[in-house]
């Protein structure tokens, strides 16, 4: 059988369950650490309930999927997840589904492998969303998720500092209201008000223009030159005013690719 045929033949294979993103939806990819609780609190022994440097890690890691070729208008990390906002008109590989998660996957896998000194890997699923409201409903869905994690978190190891053992200390838990898991913090001296925000909202990443010094090659002549960088922003907004902002970054964009 001649090479092109036999090509033929078994691609199909490949092929057979490819899914592609419709034209005009929006695209969300979420990618979760696998195993992270093993590896920050056993491998790596990062502080508990929140680390800087792990945190660090993830921002390092959220920056190089926003450089690996994808239009990320916009990106947020929480906990040992990160979310991911293409541009409306992202056409790299053919918005084929299963290239997304591969290759997004194995980025954040290999730099943050390699930022940690260690083996880790993250899993990979993209939302396609239809409109801008879906849009802010799902980063206002990761965003009130972050908070009651971290509040869960805070409750679970002031718990596991009196000495129980994780089941215990998990089974306390149980049932416990908002207001009765703030008030467990406050006789332990913690005012979850004063907890820093990207510890409770998460951190959110979006493309900033700033003006830069340069010198016209040709000229000489000194000129103010016009750049874009990412900006880590630790103290996001909430409810409402996240929506807006969310929002904002949406109406950007579209404004930078015009009609």
């Amino acid at each position: 059988m001649k090479f092109d045929d036999l090509d033929q033949k078994m691609r199909i294979f490949e092929t057979v369950a490819d899914y592609y993103v419709l034209p005009g939806m929006f695209m969300v990819a979420r990618l979760d650490g696998r195993s992270f609780t093993r590896l920050t609190k056993e491998v790596c022994q990062f502080e508990v309930p929140f680390d800087a440097r792990f945190r660090d890690l993830m921002l390092e890691t959220t920056e190089s999927l926003m450089n690996c070729g994808f239009r990320v208008i916009y990106a947020y990390t929480e906990s040992d997840e990160i979310s991911l906002l293409f541009d409306q008109n992202e056409q790299l590989f053919g918005r084929k589904m299963r290239k997304y998660n591969s290759t997004l996957a194995g980025e954040a896998s290999a730099r943050f492998s390699l930022l940690l000194g260690s083996v880790a890997t993250f899993d990979c699923r993209i939302s396609q969303l239809p409109n801008v409201g879906m849009v802010v409903d799902y980063f206002r869905w990761r965003n009130e998720d972050a908070a009651r994690n971290a509040l869960n978190a805070y409750c679970y190891w002031t718990y596991r500092k009196q000495g129980l053992a994780e089941t215990a200390a998990t089974e306390k838990l149980i049932g416990l209201s908002v207001s009765r898991k703030n008030e467990l913090l406050f006789e332990q001296g913690i005012n979850f008000n004063d907890v820093p925000c990207w510890q409770k909202r998460g951190i959110g990443l979006y493309w900033e223009d700033f003006e830069k010094p340069s010198r016209n090659p040709v000229t000489g002549v000194d000129v103010i030159a016009r750049r874009r960088r990412i900006k880590q922003d630790l103290n996001l907004p909430m409810k409402e005013d996240y929506s807006q902002f969310i929002e904002s970054i949406v109406a950007e964009a579209q404004h930078r690719v015009g009609p």
